[in-house]
C-alpha cells in the first residue's frame, strides 16, 4: 500500500474513532488529543501495518495503548513515595472530586425525554434498551416485527432530536 492510499484509508477510518476516545477520555478535548495522537502515531508506524487487514482494529489497539500509556504515566505523576518507615504509597489525587454535574443533568433529560415518548415508542424502546431481541418484543406486545422496528427506529430519531444539546458533551456516534 502506498503512503497515499494509506493516509486515504487513515482519513476515512479516523471519524469512527472519535466515539471511543470519548468512552475512554469523557472529555470532549482530552479524547481529541487521543485521536490526533493515534493518527500520528498510526501514521508513524504505517510501515507495520499489513496491508488487507483491519486498518480500524489496528487504529482502536493503538488508541487504547496509547490511553493506558499515558493514563500510567499520570497515575505515575501523581503518586509519590513516603519515605517513613511504613513506606506507604499515596496517591496524591485522593481528594479530588469530579465534576459530575453536566452527568447529572443529562441522566435527568435522558429521563425526561424518555418520559415524553408516546407510550407506542417508549415500551419497545425501553424494552430494546434492557436487552429484548426485536423478536422478543414483537411477541410479548403481539405486534409485527416491521412496525417494532419502526417505532424503535422513531424513538432513537425523537431521542436524539431532544438531546441534540448534549452533542457538543458527549459526541457525535452516527
Amino acid at each position: 500500500m502506498t503512503s497515499i492510499e494509506f493516509n486515504n484509508h487513515l482519513g476515512q477510518a479516523s471519524k469512527s474513532l472519535k466515539p471511543f476516545a470519548m468512552r475512554l477520555t469523557r472529555n470532549l478535548d482530552e479524547a481529541n488529543d487521543l485521536i490526533q495522537d493515534t493518527l500520528v502515531k498510526a501514521f508513524l508506524n504505517r510501515d507495520k501495518f499489513s496491508s488487507g487487514t483491519n486498518l480500524k482494529a489496528w487504529l482502536y489497539t493503538i488508541m487504547k495503548n496509547t490511553f493506558l500509556t499515558n493514563y500510567q504515566r499520570m497515575v505515575r505523576k501523581n503518586t509519590f513515595i513516603d519515605t517513613t518507615d511504613n513506606l506507604y504509597h499515596i496517591n496524591s489525587n485522593e481528594y479530588l472530586t469530579e465534576n459530575t454535574a453536566i452527568s447529572d443533568f443529562a441522566q435527568k433529560d435522558i429521563n425526561n425525554a424518555i418520559e415524553r415518548l408516546e407510550e407506542a415508542y417508549r415500551t419497545p424502546f425501553m424494552m430494546y434498551f434492557k436487552g429484548f431481541k426485536y423478536e422478543e418484543i414483537s411477541e410479548k406486545l403481539s405486534v409485527p416485527l416491521g412496525t417494532i422496528k419502526n417505532r424503535i427506529h422513531i424513538a432513537r430519531k425523537e431521542l436524539k432530536n431532544r438531546l441534540k444539546v448534549y452533542k457538543a458533551y458527549f459526541g457525535n456516534e452516527d
